[in-house]
């Protein structure tokens, strides 16, 4: 926001005509109140681009948010199946050991 050009609010006030040029020259316009930006004026078509933005970006998350919640049924899924409480009591009572020497592949 700072290299945005500045009006103040009386200047928006008074010469709303000046004002609507440097929006559509820059895009956007910081309005100040005793120096401070307190509102922001976009072109239409600037508000537009950033609007469209907003939705891809939800869109992206929703997606992510779908694909995270499809692993989430699918585990759920697999540790709602009989057995898998007795198989998760016998992995917790193996205590790290292993019933046999795990293989490493051919080559090893």
């Amino acid at each position: 926001m700072d290299a945005l050009p500045r009006q103040n609010a009386s200047q928006v006030k008074n010469k709303w005509g000046e004002v609507v040029r440097l929006v559509h020259q820059q895009g956007s316009v910081a309005v100040t109140n005793h120096s401070t930006v307190e509102m922001v004026l976009l072109d239409a078509a600037t508000y537009r681009r950033l609007e469209n933005a907003v939705q891809a970006l939800k869109q992206r998350e929703q997606a992510a948010l779908d694909a995270l919640n499809q692993r989430f049924d699918a585990r759920l899924a697999q540790l709602q199946q009989a057995g898998s409480a007795q198989n998760v009591d016998s992995l917790f009572g193996a205590q790290g050991q292993l019933g046999s020497r795990p293989k490493a592949g051919d080559a090893f």
